[in-house]
């Protein structure tokens, strides 16, 4: 770009997001901040592929997001965002021929809720590989890669997937977590004027959620049903899933409690969290645990409206281990494939797994501020070769409690450039810390 765009460039610039920060009260101040990782993030990823998928649950940020994008200066000011939303009848019927429709666009092209129109994949494809293609395509959507495989596959090599997340801590800060941790981080509930309306806003949220959002990803199964499932699930949260005994209790298939559990991970809802195997001649845990992604969903369907109601539920550790635990996963930015957690039947257990950069590091969650060094995680790191456990608990602390061994405060996160990145970015593994020592899923 030229000194004499300049200006228009500036014009261009996104206009900050109002977000909660400083206050101790959280709602006393506003300050006006950007979610710029996700913004650079994206513009990166615009820039390596023809095709950008922004996937995440509905009301994460997505839409807000991809207008940042388009005011970001990527793209010339006089250039017309070219905007489908696929829940909008006349944009449908704009699209009812794609390839007459996309064909003469050029620049950002934005289709929204893509979920619904899986059959523009293939028209992309075509449209990308034209040697005088003039766009890029931005698809937001609210179902996962596993829910418009069509994508993945049709567009393969030509596209680039970024998971759009509700606000995490090193967006919010430190002075914001509990606020984060009791009414989760979509962007409507964490921002209300009260716990009272935040509360409203999610079961608005739900209840759109069940009677509009699943029918229309082509999923026929009766809301109250689904409700009852997704309650009776926040019981399981942050435990080994067991479908027989979910399937008996609601007079279902285990097959049907399954087919349930897919459908609320691949809408974002539910993280499952698969055991890794390792070659040590023990038994050990097979079946997957499950999370809730959003800890103010959670704490809806537990009934929980507030800080005052959470501390004396019997869920209070199980609540915060997957808040955290969700956390840190976001925090490294770690895949789906290189997450995981082991344990083996009435011994060693680790909360969390993560493989990255050839580097096996380990995670217990803990809700309380003086944690105490076990024989259960020295195990965990001998036998699985870990680089390092950090044991997280609340608050600001961060010390060594023993060999490779470490406790470090959930609040160190909302730094990004604190020690915990240092540790899992740092190149170079250890010998025996491959993945390729073990299995994921269940054995075979």
């Amino acid at each position: 770009m030229t000194g004499s765009d300049e200006g228009s460039e500036e014009a261009c610039k996104v206009s900050s997001v109002k977000f909660l920060r400083d206050s101790p009260k959280f709602h006393d101040t506003m300050q006006l901040m950007e979610r710029e990782w996700f913004t650079r993030e994206i513009i990166a990823a615009i820039r390596r592929s023809p095709v950008v998928a922004l996937l995440g649950p509905r009301q994460a940020g997505k839409t807000t997001l991809a207008r940042q994008v388009a005011r970001s200066g990527l793209f010339p000011c006089n250039e017309a965002v070219n905007y489908f939303d696929l829940e909008d009848p006349a944009h449908l019927a704009r699209l009812a021929n794609p390839r007459l429709a996309l064909q003469g666009l050029e620049g950002l092209v934005v289709v929204d809720e893509v979920q619904h129109r899986p059959d523009l994949f293939p028209t992309l494809r075509v449209l990308v590989d034209r040697d005088d293609s003039a766009a890029r395509f931005l698809v937001l959507g609210s179902a996962s890669r596993d829910l418009i495989r069509q994508g993945s596959e049709t567009l393969a090599g030509r596209i680039q997937f970024v998971e759009v997340t509700p606000f995490q801590l090193r967006e919010t800060g430190a002075q914001a977590v509990d606020t984060l941790w009791v009414r989760g981080g979509l962007p409507p509930s964490f921002l209300a004027e009260s716990d009272d309306a935040s509360w409203r806003w999610r079961e608005a949220y739900v209840k759109t959620f069940l009677e509009r959002d699943i029918p229309a990803l082509g999923i026929q199964i009766p809301p109250a049903t689904l409700r009852r499932f997704w309650t009776m699930l926040a019981h399981y949260h942050g435990q080994q899933f067991n479908a027989s005994e979910i399937g008996k209790s609601l007079g279902v298939a285990d097959t049907t409690v399954a087919r349930y559990l897919d459908i609320l991970v691949g809408t974002f809802m539910v993280r499952r969290l698969l055991p890794w195997f390792e070659n040590i001649g023990k038994r050990q845990i097979k079946r997957p645990k499950i999370y809730f992604r959003d800890s103010g969903i959670l704490h809806l369907l537990l009934g929980l409206p507030g800080m005052e109601q959470m501390v004396t539920h019997p869920r209070l550790g199980a609540s915060w281990e997957g808040f955290a635990l969700e956390e840190i996963i976001r925090w490294t930015e770690a895949s789906e494939e290189e997450v995981y957690f082991w344990g083996v039947h009435n011994q060693a257990e680790l909360d969390l797994l993560l493989f990255l950069k050839g580097r096996r590091l380990g995670f217990e969650v803990k809700y309380t501020d003086a944690p105490r060094a076990t024989a259960s995680q020295q195990q965990a790191v001998a036998q699985l070769g870990l680089e390092s456990l950090t044991i997280v608990v609340p608050g600001e602390a961060d010390y060594p409690l023993g060999d490779r061994i470490r406790v470090l405060g959930l609040n160190r996160t909302a730094d990004q450039g604190g020690s915990l990145t240092a540790a899992v970015l740092q190149p170079g593994p250890r010998p025996g810390c491959s993945p390729s020592a073990g299995s994921a899923g269940r054995p075979g």
